[in-house]
């Protein structure tokens, strides 16, 4: 039986068609089933699950429905980034991997169980959630169900590995610079950034106010009944947006798109991008064009690498709530692609920093005249398609070299100017691997962007799951 939608999920538990309890053993034997194939969960815990879900099942047969939230008995996966009370954050370095179990949820994490939903363990990361694929020395190579030989992207890898098998409904994921969007793009699922703030947490630094936090699902009605659910202020994060007005499940239908006006860029004037890659992107954004009724506008939008200042700005935050030993005495103990950053940027200075402030700023004023024209820019979501389960970031495309981060560097614009962006499926390349499309909306319009993509979606529907999970679970 395939793994049901989120919305579904909840449904089916609540009107007695199916048990909390019967959903969440299905969906423990599956994870058990796809362990050594696909590595997404690292922790486990079945008897904390088993035990949540027999309390839902009691409310439903005592008929106190009002005690049961919007995703009551829906079991999910928490990204190994995200605090989960009675489980360990590894952060998938070997620096935190015997540390006690957390105490506390991470606020998304406390909103998606008080709405009822049940957390069944920990997905793989890559380390510090650092790389667009999802291996570490400590939790091992995550593989993509579509091919096993192929990443499912990074850093939230196991959680879109997880969510594409039809282990879990869904699980919770983080995206400092696609790293919703890139591991949705490459398991044919939907990832949706929201804005920064949207969303609140504790825990995480806000110097460089890039990193989000989220889910991958496999349709946006479950994204935007998830953004639900998790979005809105906490008095412990000084940078949250206040509460949303209305229901983004409500926008999917009822937001008139009417004049919407569309821009596409295969590049963004300077990547280099898999000519099948683009060709399939394009397709699916004139399809999406065609779904809303949009204006597909003649305006380029031509930018300069800004790798080197996303690269600055992601690491700002490296630092905060790291033991200042670990970084000066235990490098050796990290991913050996990982421990020269910790080195160069420990010798940054404030006057450096300034001027990639400056480069963000120039950059955010480039995008804010591009949606003086449009409403919405698609792209590719990657570069490429999925490539090796291990790594590294390929630096060829086409015949092309191009520095590592070329491959997802679509992706680090939403995060570096704080736009709501989305990956949904765009089709399959000619070898049958999965390519998404970017659809970035203007500032604080998560509405606009899940209703164009919804449209999409009702028009040109994907496979929700991998076909090919059934040699998995």
């Amino acid at each position: 039986m395939d793994m049901p939608t989120v919305a579904d999920a909840a449904h089916s538990i609540r009107t007695g068609q199916e048990s909390a309890e019967d959903l969440t053993r299905r969906s423990l034997d599956a994870v058990a089933a796809a362990e050594t194939d696909l590595n997404a969960f690292v922790h486990v815990d079945a008897e904390g699950a088993l035990a949540a879900a027999r309390t839902v099942d009691a409310a439903v047969r005592a008929g106190r429905h009002d005690d049961l939230g919007p995703l009551a008995g829906v079991p999910f996966g928490v990204k190994d980034l995200d605090d989960c009370a009675g489980m360990p954050t590894t952060r998938g370095s070997r620096w935190f991997a015997n540390g006690a179990p957390k105490t506390r949820d991470s606020i998304h994490v406390a909103r998606l169980r008080a709405a009822g939903a049940i957390p069944i363990g920990k997905t793989a990361t890559p380390e510090f959630g650092a790389w667009a694929y999802t291996a570490s020395p400590l939790l091992g190579v995550t593989r993509n169900p579509w091919d096993l030989s192929r990443t499912p992207g990074g850093s939230s890898g196991g959680s879109s590995a997880a969510v594409s098998a039809g282990l879990v409904p869904f699980c919770t994921a983080s995206d400092g610079g696609g790293s919703i969007r890139t591991p949705a793009a490459f398991t044919g699922l939907v990832g949706l950034r929201a804005s920064y703030g949207r969303i609140a947490t504790f825990g995480e630094s806000h110097l460089a106010q890039n990193s989000v936090t989220g889910c991958v699902t496999t349709t946006v009605a479950d994204t935007a009944l998830l953004l639900d659910v998790m979005a809105g202020p906490d008095p412990r994060d000084r940078t949250c947006l206040p509460a949303p007005t209305s229901r983004y499940v409500d926008a999917l239908d009822s937001l008139d798109l009417s004049g919407l006006r569309v821009a596409w860029s295969s590049d963004l004037g300077f990547a280099v991008v898999d000519a099948e890659v683009a060709a399939i992107s394009e397709a699916a954004a004139r399809e999406l064009v065609s779904a809303t009724g949009a204006v597909l506008v003649d305006r380029p939008v031509v930018l300069d690498d800004y790798t080197l200042t996303y690269a600055f700005v992601e690491g700002v935050d490296k630092f905060v709530g790291v033991e200042r030993s670990l970084w000066e005495t235990r490098l050796d103990e990290l991913d050996p692609l990982s421990a020269p950053g910790w080195e160069y940027l420990s010798h940054n200075t404030l006057p450096e920093a300034a001027a990639v402030e400056s480069a963000r700023r120039e950059l955010v004023g480039d995008l804010a005249a591009v949606f003086d024209d449009v409403d919405l820019v698609l792209t590719p979501m990657a570069s490429i398609p999925p490539f090796a389960a291990e790594g590294p970031m390929p630096t060829d495309i086409g015949g092309v070299e191009v520095h590592a981060g070329m491959s997802v560097v679509l992706g680090f614009l939403a995060s570096l100017v704080n736009l709501p962006a989305i990956s949904v499926p765009a089709g399959l390349t000619i070898g049958g691997l999965p390519v998404g499309l970017q659809v970035i909306g203007p500032r604080f319009r998560e509405d606009l962007v899940l209703a164009a993509v919804a449209r999409y979606e009702s028009a040109r529907p994907w496979p929700r799951l991998c076909p090919r999970r059934g040699s998995l679970t």
